[in-house]
């Protein structure tokens, strides 16, 4: 594999017709079609999508917003931390690192992360350096987040 390029994805109908063959693929559950209608109609001009394109196809994509500090249950010391969802790559491309290089860009800002992974897709987290995060029901709320802490940072213990 060349060297993987990951792209800020730009907020406008040419990404919704990229996102599109995505859906076609059956993770309805990971579309951001739904997402991206929501910031075109109130246009935001800073994205929270990255994707890797292959030519004028975008093969791989994922969310990434920026959680404030003073929203950090998760991390020691209490600090901005990073949400990674819906990573996807087009079923044609998995097996050959374009997961791992969108993780890798998430990683590369140094700061903590925090995702809430698909069914199936634990063990691909676990490669990547993530851990379960300790359950807390107020805070998690059904979900089974994954977290990976860059160095110094360590998870916040719960008490129950």
């Amino acid at each position: 594999m060349d060297k993987v390029k990951v792209e800020k994805l730009m907020i406008n109908y040419k990404t919704l017709e990229k996102f599109k063959r995505f859906k076609e693929y059956g993770n309805q559950e990971l579309s951001m079609l739904e997402d991206l209608e929501n910031n075109l109609v109130e246009n935001q001009s800073d994205s929270p999508f990255y994707g890797i394109y292959i030519g004028d196809s975008l093969i791989a994509r994922m969310s990434l917003y920026k959680v404030k500090q003073k929203y950090d249950f998760y991390f020691d010391p209490p600090q901005d931390y990073l949400t990674l969802w819906k990573l996807e790559v087009l079923p044609e491309y998995q097996g050959k690192g374009y997961g791992k290089a969108l993780v890798d860009f998430a990683k590369s800002y140094q700061l903590p992360i925090k995702t809430n992974p698909r069914i199936n897709s634990h063990g691909f987290w676990e490669k990547m350096g993530f851990q379960k995060a300790q359950y807390k029901m107020e805070r998690d709320l059904g979900e089974n987040p994954l977290i990976w802490m860059p160095e110094g940072v360590k998870e916040i213990q719960t008490t129950d």
